[in-house]
């Protein structure tokens, strides 16, 4: 494992902000390059065994911890607009082609970094030779009143970071071990939803909706059926949805939020990386 940081370009809506890069390479070179994007409030140190699982099967891995999260520059629990998450994940495909030039790129998001993916798959997916989506934040639990609308684009604009929503970290997995280490990292963001960044999340789903026809490229869908925390209804819209050919959902009974540490997280990542193995061996 490697780290670094990358900085936010002046247009961005983080201008100047340093974002801190975790990457995990192979021994020798990779067959393909993963980006990925972690979850929200949480950072992508969580990710080591799943890089471990990657790195053995030949995959490099590269990660930021979003604008607000983790060891990078913001305030957790806000955001001044969704698309300075998106901006990050520009800078660090930036990074990997430098890096690994022509190596065949593959996207990866859990949750909120499913909502990043969709999004930067909307406009960059002839970047990647396919994408995996695990617990996609696409979709409200319950569909927003008018009211509920109204109020969040008040509270966005007037009190931006007032706490308005918080997450029941007994959503993250049935394992206690995982729930006990979120609760006790203190990389995780624990706060409170500030009023701005509940609104932008909304209006992210709303594009990801309306955009997800644009999406033609091979993608995974994974997704526990008893997750909390992000709608299934969300990855069997984009399943319904993406003009993809080549497009895959798996819904893992009785499983929570985070499929990659839940008990059966083994047999999970045995699925991510042989779908990723063959379609790496397609864009070969």
């Amino acid at each position: 494992m490697a780290v670094g940081t990358i900085q936010l370009p002046a247009e961005s809506a983080g201008a100047g902000a340093t974002l801190h890069v975790t990457h995990w390479l192979p021994e020798g070179l990779p067959k393909a390059v993963v980006l990925l994007a972690h979850g929200y409030a949480e950072h992508a140190g969580r990710y080591g065994h799943v890089a471990k699982r990657l790195i053995d099967a030949g995959y490099a891995v590269y990660a930021i911890d979003h604008w607000g999260h983790g060891l990078s520059d913001g305030e957790g629990g806000f955001v001044p607009r969704f698309s300075a998450f998106t901006d990050g994940m520009a800078e660090l495909l930036t990074l990997v082609e430098v890096n690994h030039g022509t190596t065949p790129r593959l996207l990866l998001g859990h949750s909120m970094g499913g909502l990043i993916s969709t999004l930067f798959l909307i406009e960059r997916q002839q970047a990647f030779a396919a994408a995996a989506l695990s617990g996609p934040a696409i979709v409200p639990a319950a569909p927003p009143s008018r009211f509920t609308v109204w109020i969040s684009h008040f509270l966005s604009r007037f009190f931006p970071r007032l706490g308005v929503l918080s997450l029941d970290a007994n959503g993250v997995s049935r394992d206690p071990a995982v729930v006990a280490a979120y609760l006790a990292d203190p990389l995780v963001y624990t706060g409170k939803i500030g009023a701005r960044l509940g609104k932008e999340f909304m209006d992210a789903m709303a594009a990801a909706q309306a955009g997800a026809p644009r999406i033609t490229l091979p993608i995974l869908f994974q997704h526990g059926s008893d997750d909390s925390l992000a709608s299934v209804a969300g990855s069997q819209y984009l399943f319904d949805h993406v003009a993809s050919a080549d497009k895959t959902l798996k819904i893992y009974p009785g499983l929570f939020h985070e499929i990659y540490n839940e008990p059966e997280r083994d047999a999970v990542l045995d699925d991510l990386i042989g779908w990723f193995d063959a379609h790496v061996s397609k864009a070969e």
